[in-house]
């Protein structure tokens, strides 16, 4: 019997941080600019939700990977806007080498007869 997974864009566990770092290395955003990036750049198929992404960003802003400050949104909104501080552009290496090697694997399994 086959399981239907209801969202597929759900990420894997771990991946979140992982893709946040990334939408930030191109530069400072805020959240709902964070997801969008993620979204448009996964062609639609992987969709964060905000009771996810924010609780993600306050984490890898108290570990010191994201440094804020308060800012204007393209709306003239009240937003914070993110950046990756040194050591977040040393763990978004870390876990892009990482991710790569375990996706690999995964990868190579699956073409097995």
């Amino acid at each position: 019997m086959r399981e239907k997974r209801e969202n597929p864009g759900d990420l894997l566990q771990g991946t979140l941080d992982l893709l946040i770092l990334k939408a930030l290395a191109r530069g400072a955003m805020h959240g709902y600019g964070v997801a969008e990036w993620i979204h448009q750049t996964s062609e639609d198929v992987l969709k964060v939700e905000e009771g996810a992404l924010y609780p993600a960003l306050h984490r890898l802003e108290l570990r010191g990977l994201l440094s804020a400050e308060w800012g204007a949104s393209d709306n003239n909104r009240r937003a914070k806007f993110y950046s990756l501080t040194s050591s977040g552009k040393k763990q978004l290496a870390q876990e892009t080498e990482f991710w790569c090697r375990m996706s690999g694997a995964v990868a190579r399994i699956l073409q097995t007869a």
